[in-house]
């Protein structure tokens, strides 16, 4: 065996490892997770259309989103199958009742955006425990309250 076989072997590895380490850190970064509040679109992804994850719970489970949609379902024209994912159908119905009682004032078009998250969020301090601002941001205390909404609907399903 030559002396330098062993050496040129683990050279050559590492070639390997660091090409294909660069090629999955830059996969990565184009599947990194959008944040509720960016528009939902599709994105091309090689020679396939994909659309991202369209759900948006805001940090309800599958059980509280049920008993949300079967609100939706029994109040507010959602129409929709009720699987625990707060998808488009679900928040065009949320959103339904966030302008008629909550100051919303966008399209009814299921995104959850700013606006929605603000009118939810008045919605929230109003009858909820809300204490946060009005600031279109779903965070800890928005979903806390959110998660308390969702609870008190656990009857409708």
């Amino acid at each position: 065996m030559r002396p330098n076989t062993l050496p040129r072997a683990l050279a050559g590895l590492t070639t390997i490892v660091a090409i294909a380490a660069g090629t999955l850190a830059g996969a990565t970064s184009s599947f990194a997770a959008t944040p509720a509040s960016a528009q939902v679109s599709t994105q091309t992804v090689g020679s396939r259309t994909v659309a991202p994850r369209d759900t948006v719970n805001l940090g309800l489970s599958t059980t509280q989103a049920k008993y949300v949609q079967c609100w939706l379902r029994d109040y507010w024209g959602y129409t929709d199958g009720i699987d625990g994912q707060l998808g488009t159908d679900s928040w065009k119905a949320f959103q339904r009742n966030l302008k008629e009682y909550w100051g919303y004032t966008g399209a009814i078009d299921g995104d959850v955006g700013g606006g929605t998250v603000s009118a939810l969020q008045r919605l929230l301090q109003a009858y909820w425990g809300y204490t946060g601002g009005i600031d279109g941001e779903a965070g800890p205390g928005t979903q806390a309250a959110f998660k308390r909404f969702a609870d008190n609907r656990a009857g409708l399903c």
